[in-house]
């Protein structure tokens, strides 16, 4: 039998079937989360014969109770937030207020104890990006939260009377040319600046170098810009929510 595993963003919810023997992936859906849910989409998904555990990494609350709601009463499903679980044996959070952290943050950490057995950074690009240190003895020590590349080129264009929204790509030249290729290379070298930098000041604070795994809409986009050898992994969220699901339920 298949079980289903969801990461709730504020753009996107990432929805994943995974066969319960082999911990295997078998589909992934994504719906927008930032307008009205598309239920005959979610419909189309769980319509299916799955574990009755549906278990979710949600940094949008409204809306996972809206989806809990709605798979309880339409197929008598039970859906969990993993920060509702206690994941103890899975990482350890050695931060002030634990409540605080993101479940993607989580998930993201017990995804790479999962998978990578070494001390790591996780870059994040999502709607905001995000820094997290994890050491292997699966502790989660923090991290930083920057602005997303989304968001930041929207507010511009918001903010001002003739600067467009735009689609942030690599750029060849350093100097634009024109508005667009301005912006672009403003973005694209000042986010990989940001990055470079962040990761230096990291390893200059614990003094000690870490595997850097990249995840998120724009992991690609950055991984052969940087001064740093990466690892993209598009599905590390998805991955420790498997491991999550794992541990509980199976």
């Amino acid at each position: 039998m298949n079980f289903i595993v969801a990461d709730i963003g504020n753009t996107f919810i990432k929805i994943c079937t995974v066969d319960e023997k082999t911990l295997k992936i078998k589909r992934t859906n994504l719906i927008r989360s930032d307008k009205k849910i598309n239920f005959l989409k979610i419909n189309k998904i769980f319509k299916k014969k799955i574990r009755k555990e549906v278990l979710f990494a949600s940094v949008v609350p409204k809306k996972f109770f809206l989806l809990k709601k709605y798979l309880k009463n339409k197929f008598d499903l039970k859906a969990t937030e993993i920060k509702s679980l206690n994941l103890k044996q899975l990482v350890k959070l050695d931060i002030k207020k634990p409540n605080q952290v993101g479940s993607d943050r989580i998930s993201n950490a017990i995804g790479v104890l999962k998978n990578y057995s070494s001390d790591s950074i996780v870059i994040d690009f999502g709607t905001a990006t995000t820094f997290d240190v994890v050491f292997k003895k699966k502790i989660y020590s923090g991290g930083l939260i920057a602005p997303g590349i989304d968001l930041s080129i929207k507010n511009l264009a918001e903010s001002t009377a003739l600067l467009p929204i735009f689609k942030i790509k690599k750029t060849k030249k350093i100097i634009g040319k024109n508005t667009i290729e301005a912006l672009r290379s403003g973005f694209y070298e000042g986010y990989s600046g940001l990055i470079d930098r962040i990761i230096f000041k990291i390893y200059k604070h614990y003094k000690k170098n870490f595997k850097i795994i990249l995840t998120g809409g724009y992991a690609y986009l950055f991984k052969k810009n940087l001064n740093y050898k990466v690892i993209v992994d598009k599905l590390l969220t998805i991955k420790g929510l498997v491991e999550i699901y794992r541990y509980n339920f199976l």
